[in-house]
């Protein structure tokens, strides 16, 4: 008689320490959740073939007539756990051992351990992780180094969150009856299956960030797989709470249905940025009108990017959920003060700026911001856990004003196309030696600030974007300004940055666009593993 465990094939190396996370019951779980669920994520996945089909011929995004109700009706979601009641600095990295002890030490109200945008998906990065979380879960979690540095949790430490890998994205390292498993399904029921419980038994819970949902279908798919996860460890229904992020511009115009679909499991939206501007370019770019200028041009007081946040703080607060702000992305010098001074300025400025549109809470992705960060937030709160009684009434945001991509004095400049290059670049080949977050002049890059760098690449390329100074991008400058860079680049550290030429020539110059770039970069992954 075949059993669930038999029908899944782990083909990733299994050291004695990794046994102990993809034991029997671990396994059976993942194979329940692949049984039950994979099939309508596939089919969710063709639906935003689909809908891309209908971009490409005209129909632009609105919000749906068929789930007017919703929007229409009265309705909040669940009630907030106190851990996560005052979320007003949360930071955010991979799930290696260091960052984790730092993340939870540094003083934020929450963590996010990020599978996603943060971690490049070799397996040893995989499984350390689920490890390393299971300890941090437990509070012994520690870290010698060799040069005789101990790190260590602190008595307090901030909110454990976790973000799995997005629908797109499979787990190749493990196969059910022959086919990959979901990243997200993995990621998700790893943690879940060895961490939920004990959570509960210290006064937490399992919360999650879920990323790079396009509609509330693919939410209610995740509530699906909440409910039967609760249920299976015997846990009640909406212990679980999930931070949705809002990084589509499709999600956009559906948030009150995706917090509606999640309600009893909701804690509140956030405003991913990054990702947010790279779906903007990906989903409009054949739309004729639709050009974007240097990504440094396109701040969050564009029109769109500003009408997307002030509707998702109405929304939120009109269903009593937390707004959760964008990342402060920037890495302080150690050496260079002035450009310190100018930056922690500019991270003031936004986060003063969120505080005052209504957010809750903001995202920074190193420890030196979240005083910064905080700040500002304190400025707004006061004593407060949140300004959820800040309902926006002011704001009637129209479909014409999120897809409203006008920049006045927009330009692209030569400036613009090299730091693209060089960015795209210099990612893709940390990602390809398993480090998925990334220092490159002095921001922290992932994989969402990359994907914006190669999209641009795309679009002024096959849209015949035009320099400051009259030039034309065409492919053969983009081919002239990569090898240039590229070279540059290698004289100083090789790495993989071949392969990553190689990749990025492909992503920017073939005429189908690349949905995600983590896509055709895990193929070169997996093989270098063997």
């Amino acid at each position: 008689m075949t059993t669930m465990v038999d029908r899944i094939k782990i083909v990733g190396t299994m050291p004695k320490e990794f046994g102990e996370i993809l034991n029997p019951p671990a396994l059976e779980f993942l194979c329940e959740l692949h049984n039950r669920f994979n099939p309508r994520r596939l089919e969710l996945l063709q639906l935003r073939e689909k809908r891309q089909q209908e971009l490409n011929e005209g129909k632009l995004p609105d919000f749906l007539p068929e789930t007017a109700d919703i929007r229409d009706r009265s309705w909040e979601v669940a009630s907030c756990p106190a851990d996560l009641q005052d979320r007003r600095v949360e930071i955010t990295g991979p799930v290696d051992r260091k960052m984790i002890i730092n993340a939870l030490n540094c003083g934020a109200n929450v963590f996010m351990a990020d599978f996603e945008d943060a971690t490049s998906p070799t397996w040893t990065n995989l499984v350390e992780g689920q490890i390393n979380l299971r300890e941090a879960v437990r509070r012994t979690l520690s870290l010698s180094t060799p040069e005789g540095k101990t790190y260590k949790l602190n008595d307090k430490v901030a909110t454990l969150k976790v973000r799995p890998r997005g629908w797109h994205l499979d787990e190749k390292h493990v196969l059910v009856d022959g086919a990959p498993m979901s990243g997200s399904l993995f990621d998700f029921g790893l943690y879940f299956l060895h961490n939920a419980q004990e959570l509960i038994d210290r006064g937490s819970g399992p919360y999650f960030y879920i990323p790079k949902l396009e509609s509330h279908l693919e939410a209610r798919l995740w509530n699906d797989v909440f409910n039967y996860a609760q249920d299976y460890l015997k846990i009640s229904r909406g212990t679980i709470r999930a931070t949705m992020l809002i990084e589509t511009i499709m999600a956009a115009f559906e948030m009150e249905e995706i917090l509606y679909e999640l309600r009893d499991h909701a804690a509140a939206l956030n405003a991913g940025r990054w990702d947010y501007l790279f779906s903007m370019i990906k989903k409009m770019r054949n739309s004729k009108d639709f050009m974007l200028p240097d990504r440094a041009q396109v701040t969050m007081a564009v029109p769109f990017m500003r009408a997307y946040c002030d509707l998702l703080v109405k929304t939120c607060h009109r269903r009593k959920a937390h707004a959760m702000g964008g990342m402060a992305a920037f890495i302080p010098s150690r050496k260079d003060a002035e450009l310190n001074k100018v930056a922690m300025a500019k991270v003031t400025e936004d986060k003063k700026r969120e505080a005052s549109q209504g957010f809750d809470g903001t995202w920074v992705a190193h420890p030196d911001l979240v005083s910064v960060a905080k700040a500002e937030f304190d400025k707004a709160l006061g004593d407060q856990p949140n300004q959820k009684s800040k309902m926006r009434e002011d704001a009637h945001i129209t479909r014409d004003q999120l897809l409203n991509a006008t920049i006045d004095g927009a330009t692209v400049s030569e400036a613009g196309l090299i730091s693209n290059i060089s960015v795209a670049l210099q990612y893709i080949d940390s990602w390809l030696r398993g480090i998925g977050a990334a220092g490159i002049y002095n921001l922290m890059e992932d994989a969402a600030t990359a994907e914006i760098s190669r999209a641009q690449l795309w679009l002024w390329v096959h849209r015949g974007a035009t320099l400051v100074d009259g030039t034309k991008v065409t492919a053969e400058l983009y081919k002239q300004k990569k090898e240039a860079e590229l070279n540059r680049l290698v004289a100083i550290a090789p790495g993989r940055l071949k392969e990553a030429g190689d990749l990025l020539d492909q992503l920017v110059l073939q005429e189908s666009f690349v949905d995600f770039l983590t896509l055709p970069a895990y193929d070169l992954l997996l093989a270098s593993e063997k």
